[in-house]
């Protein structure tokens, strides 16, 4: 097999990847419709972007400050499916993100973790997500993990850093503050979230 048709063999393998992946973010989808879940915002509008996280508009658009979190689940994903599969290609790796990714976004649109939001967090008005902001989240979330399977180790550790230090600043929230505050909820973190 010459080097030009190993090439295209493994860019097509990638392509089946990418194919399949795709098929598991419809099916989430799917998932996500059936279970109730708003296809985009009951306001009738698309927003690139909402800024505002006290806003009914909050996770229910393409991106918002919760986008950077889920770009971290693919740096993270990526860095320990690295670790645990290394031998296996970064296709294999990508689709088992892609599951757990879209695993969480199920998860988090049921009834018992929206209640826990609103009871352990600042997201008192939480409604769940849309399904545009889901399937957004979850590529994101890709995007994350091809960045970090072309960037230096240490570029992606900064950038996740900076990212957590962002968010935190801007909206007093991000992935580590979000973790402890669902598994382990802290008077005085969600007194500071708060404001007070």
């Amino acid at each position: 097999m010459s080097a030009t048709t190993s090439v295209t063999a493994k860019r097509l393998k990638l392509r089946h990847y990418l194919l399949i992946g795709a098929v598991m973010i419809a099916g989430a989808a799917v998932i996500l419709l059936l279970m109730g879940r708003n296809p985009i915002c009951t306001c009738g509008t698309i927003k690139l972007w909402v800024g505002e996280t006290n806003s009914s508009d909050n996770s229910q658009h393409i991106a918002d400050w919760y986008t950077l979190s889920h770009i971290i689940h693919g740096f993270l994903f990526y860095g320990i499916l690295w670790l645990v599969a290394r031998k296996w290609s970064v296709g294999p790796r990508l689709l088992i993100a892609i599951l757990i990714e879209a695993a969480w976004e199920i998860f988090e649109n049921t009834d018992m973790v929206i209640n826990r939001y609103r009871e352990a967090t600042i997201a008192l008005g939480y409604v769940g997500d849309s399904v545009l902001n889901s399937v957004s989240d979850i590529l994101f979330m890709v995007v994350g993990f091809f960045f970090a399977a072309r960037a230096p180790v240490w570029l992606t550790v900064i950038l996740a850093i900076f990212f957590e230090l962002l968010a935190g600043w801007v909206i007093r929230d991000n992935l580590t503050l979000n973790i402890v505050m669902l598994l382990c909820p802290l008077d005085a973190i969600k007194a500071w979230q708060g404001g007070m």
